[in-house]
């Protein structure tokens, strides 16, 4: 198994101990559970970076990357909304949003296409691992931070609008024949 592999299956290993840390409501554990989704985020960065560098690109790692990347995030605004931090119509936005794109993807992957990530789906990403990884750290809620809602408003933005984009971009995969 190569680095980058390597690095989505750690991002996908921190999940569940981010999930403790923040269930024990502890400010040291919301904490710890924020610096280590920063370094989960970050692995997201690198291991990207590193397969395409050093030609290491594998059909595990095009599958195993975007689930990791959904799970963590996903999971985080699941525990930020258990938390009281954030309302759950954002976290059924976002998978409303991510399981309408992979069904898309699936689609397509039966007709021999492939659906690769565009730049909006990855600033979609961005703004979502920036916004958990503020309200973690600094114990911001979406209800007590107006900075928290306007990052909030532009992440949904983004969700919805890269949301359109893929399928305007790929109508083509859904053309009735």
């Amino acid at each position: 198994m190569n680095l980058p592999n390597k690095l989505s299956i750690a991002r996908a290993v921190c999940i569940p101990v981010i999930v403790i840390l923040l269930y024990l409501k502890d400010p040291a554990c919301r904490i710890t559970a924020g610096i280590l989704f920063i370094l989960a985020c970050l692995t997201d960065f690198l291991d990207g970076r590193i397969a395409r560098k050093r030609n290491l690109v594998t059909d595990f790692g095009k599958f195993i990357d975007p689930v990791a990347d959904k799970l963590l995030v996903l999971t985080a605004l699941i525990m930020l909304v258990h938390r009281g931090m954030m309302p759950a119509w954002v976290v059924i936005v976002v998978l409303c949003r991510e399981l309408s794109v992979d069904g898309l993807r699936m689609v397509a992957v039966t007709q021999g296409k492939v659906i690769a990530a565009g730049p909006l789906g990855k600033w979609k990403t961005a703004c979502q691992m920036v916004l958990i990884s503020i309200m973690l750290i600094l114990d911001l809620s979406f209800r007590t931070s107006w900075p928290v809602m306007v990052l909030t408003g532009i992440m949904v933005l983004l969700t919805v609008i890269s949301a359109v984009d893929y399928f305007v971009r790929n109508r083509s995969v859904l053309a009735l024949k």
